[in-house]
């Protein structure tokens, strides 16, 4: 029997590689597109803040709903799976929620497919014993892009942030394993890589040695087929004159991109986040702008953080303003149970919290508006991701500097497009985040 399979991943790119895998590794497999269809339905959740603990569940309560409508002899299996389990227990989750049929913690990662095919077995009998379960990756969907997840876990002990705890310490990937799963998906058609991981730069550090990144990136930069190398997620500390000096001999595929996550500017909020590296975030955006001047930067930063006074927000706001980043995300601080930042005292309104994210985006607007406005009229290649849907002719894509599902988008108007190509296009319309253009 052929399982169908209705799957949703929750949260990060890191998660959707998990997803993959998954479905990858469950055979012979099709994805429907509707519960009703579905003889499993999968959840890969998130619980990084408690905004994504909230959407986890409330997910997992809507597809419940669903299954319960179906008559009980169609039922699909309902299996929960990543970083809710993780977090909080399975015992406890499956007391709170007993809709769920099947939950699946990430240290069991590699046992997924086979506790999902016993359980199957279990409910339906024999009908599914044919299901083979090798490891796997589904071909991602757009197929113009695809995540390549280098690491688990995080070395760093950052006050605010509750990833050590769900996904424990590095664990770096194996050279092998990655460059073999990149040349799968080149030969699959996709032609940008976007390597992720909690930090990057700490990538082969859990083996003491300090060069493998380096190594990997070189490695996967020479793939035939390969137009895009983006690097999500680089932690300033990992962030040297040596280390950019050895990319820029790299050039193409790979992108002049780099998304650092300094968090904050104000050297008193850094070292009560406990972020690991110097206090003087100025300094790493400099050094890359010094190696690589036509650099694309984006960023995240966190704001109404424990005691971040007036001050300390305007030292942000002139940050951001100096900085000009290409692209930037802003996040209200999160409380989170379990971690330092959460004891701290001068916790923060919320009202105030959101305030100031809606004042440095709208800081951020401006300054994206004035970049992508001096692209007018010129020519750049675009990767065709997707057709928008609406409008016949018209497609969504990204420019180098646009990041996917992070960043800003490209609508395209040309004939006889399709996912994975990369064409040439003239800018004919910029707005504060997205560009227009024609073939």
């Amino acid at each position: 029997m052929v399982l169908k399979i209705y799957p949703i991943s929750l949260g990060c790119p890191k998660t959707r590689v998990d997803t993959e895998h998954l479905l990858g590794s469950l055979a012979p497999a099709e994805l429907v597109e509707q519960p009703a269809e579905a003889h499993l339905v999968f959840i890969n959740t998130c619980s990084f803040i408690q905004p994504a603990v909230r959407e986890s569940v409330q997910t997992i309560l809507e597809l419940a709903g669903e299954i319960e409508e179906l008559p009980a002899t169609g039922r699909p299996l309902l299996a929960v799976a990543g970083c809710l389990p993780a977090r909080y227990g399975v015992e406890e989750l499956a007391a709170e929620l007993p809709e769920v049929d099947l939950w699946l913690n990430l240290n069991q990662f590699e046992a997924w497919p086979e506790l999902i095919k016993h359980a199957l077995v279990t409910r339906a009998g024999a009908c599914f014993s044919n299901i083979t379960t090798v490891p796997g990756r589904i071909a991602p969907q757009p197929s113009s892009y695809a995540y390549l997840k280098i690491s688990e876990g995080c070395r760093h002990t950052c006050s605010f942030c509750t990833i050590p705890a769900i996904r424990g310490t590095l664990r770096s990937y194996t050279q092998d394993f990655l460059c073999r799963e990149a040349e799968s998906l080149v030969e699959s058609g996709v032609r940008e890589l976007v390597l992720v991981a909690q930090d990057l730069t700490a990538y082969g550090l859990d083996n003491h040695d300090k060069h493998a990144f380096g190594r990997l990136i070189e490695k996967i930069a020479a793939i035939p087929g390969l137009a895009r190398l983006r690097l999500m997620y680089l932690y300033p500390s990992g962030i040297t004159r040596d280390f950019l000096n050895f990319i820029k001999t790299l050039d193409a595929p790979l992108l002049p991109y780099f998304d650092v996550p300094v968090q904050h500017s104000h050297p008193e909020i850094l070292a009560t986040m406990g972020r690991p590296f110097a206090k003087n975030a100025t300094k790493t955006i400099e050094l890359i702008r010094e190696v690589f001047p036509e650099a694309a930067l984006r960023t995240s930063l966190i704001v109404g953080y424990p005691g971040e006074t007036d001050t300390h927000f305007e030292h942000l706001l002139d940050f951001v303003q100096a900085m000009r980043f290409h692209n930037l995300g802003a996040f209200t601080y999160q409380p989170e149970e379990g971690t330092p930042a959460a004891t701290l005292s001068g916790q923060i309104d919320n009202a105030i919290k959101e305030e100031r994210r809606r004042l440095l985006m709208q800081m951020q607007a401006g300054i994206s508006a004035d970049i992508l406005a001096a692209h007018l009229g010129k020519n750049l290649q675009i990767l065709v991701d997707a057709p928008q849907g609406e409008w016949p002719g018209l497609w969504v894509g990204r420019s180098w500097f646009q990041a996917p599902e992070a960043d800003g988008i490209t609508y395209i108007s040309g004939e006889n497009l399709k996912p994975g190509d990369l064409v040439e296009a003239e800018i004919v319309e910029t707005g504060d985040y997205d560009l227009q253009a024609l073939t």
